[in-house]
């Protein structure tokens, strides 16, 4: 944790966010001071092989997700600026060969993001849709929702949280009614469900918001440093960001909203996955095309493991069955698996 000055200063921007959490979509643009949304930073060329396999897309990957369910690894990939591809491989037939045979399936419109549905679906939200994605026979269903959809989370009833790129949040039944809809935030680019609560990340504000159940209006806010990028929530309710403009990881734990730790990274820290076996947090580093492991157990970050990347590592999951971390590449050099045996050894 910084010194007291600076935790005022954040306090105080918590302040500033709270206060303006009531106003509309449209007062919130005009109003709030935003920044232009965190990116990842340009990877130099690979100087180092990357650790354990590379093998599956020659096309860039815009995101990644081992699905629970099957194990199954769903690829969002893309040859242009539209991800319209979706590519599921089982990690299985992968072994140390490059070449791994992938399902191909053609979405309807450009995902934004993955995540994980009911046990052996992904979920892509993407404009005026979510479409849900069987990963065992590639079957695809839409939900609809109007808005440029940035994000979605589900719950363990089959209830939807969508994050829109005009800040709405919207909660959608199983049935597929939108029950209700909240505004405030300049954009919803991230959400996530942090034990019964909800967080979401705006990253045009850099900061991170607290929603509780069936609440009509945004809860507390916080500031997430000065480059909020990515954000995920781990089995114990916590809060992981990567502030990328900073360097740093941020821990918040909700009920109410509280930056618990932050820890420097360096290297223009991007992406997150969670291995809830071992609880440690990686990070994927641009900069350096590294990613790195924080073991989370004793309540202060600590560095686990290192290890060289792919190039343009802005993607990373875990497989909770097995353990085995896996790496995107955003510059279409494939995809990297590293054993957990592997992750366990460090280095």
């Amino acid at each position: 944790m910084r010194p007291g000055g600076t935790m005022s200063a954040t306090l105080l921007g918590a302040v500033a966010l709270l206060v303006l959490s009531g106003c509309s979509a449209e007062d919130a643009d005009s109003k709030v001071p935003t920044r232009e949304p965190a990116t990842a930073a340009p990877a130099p060329a690979t100087t180092v092989p990357a650790e354990g396999t590379v093998f599956g897309p020659a096309d860039p990957v815009r995101a990644l997700l081992a699905e629970s369910g099957t194990g199954r690894l769903a690829v969002l990939a893309s040859s242009g600026e539209a991800a319209t591809t979706l590519l599921l491989i089982d990690p299985a037939a992968a072994g140390d060969v490059p070449d791994v045979p992938a399902q191909t399936i053609t979405l309807p419109a450009a995902g934004v993001a993955l995540a994980q549905g009911a046990p052996g679906e992904v979920l892509i939200p993407m404009r005026d849709r979510v479409v849900r994605v069987d990963a065992t026979t590639g079957a695809q269903s839409e939900i609809p929702v109007p808005g440029e959809l940035r994000s979605v989370a589900r719950a363990d009833d089959g209830t939807l949280v969508v994050g829109a790129a005009d800040g709405e949040v919207s909660t959608i039944a199983a049935d597929g009614r939108v029950e209700h809809s909240l505004d405030g935030l300049v954009s919803a680019d991230v959400v996530v469900r942090a034990g019964e609560r909800l967080a979401v990340l705006d990253r045009r504000q850099s900061s991170v918001t607290e929603i509780s159940p069936g609440a009509d209006h945004l809860g507390l806010a916080l500031r997430a440093g000065e480059g909020a990028a990515n954000m995920i929530a781990d089995h114990f309710g916590r809060v992981l960001v990567t502030d990328t403009a900073d360097g740093e990881l941020l821990v918040y734990t909700t009920g109410p909203l509280v930056l618990r730790q932050r820890f420097p990274v360096g290297s223009s820290p991007y992406a997150l996955a969670y291995d809830r076996r071992s609880e440690t947090v990686w990070v994927t580093c641009t900069q350096s095309n590294e990613v790195v492991g924080f073991d989370l157990s004793t309540g202060i970050p600590q560095e686990v493991g290192r290890y060289p990347t792919v190039r343009q590592p802005n993607t990373v999951t875990v497989d909770d069955r097995t353990g085995d971390l896996y790496v995107g590449s955003a510059a279409g050099e494939g995809l990297q698996r590293i054993p957990a045996d592997r992750l366990k050894r460090g280095q």
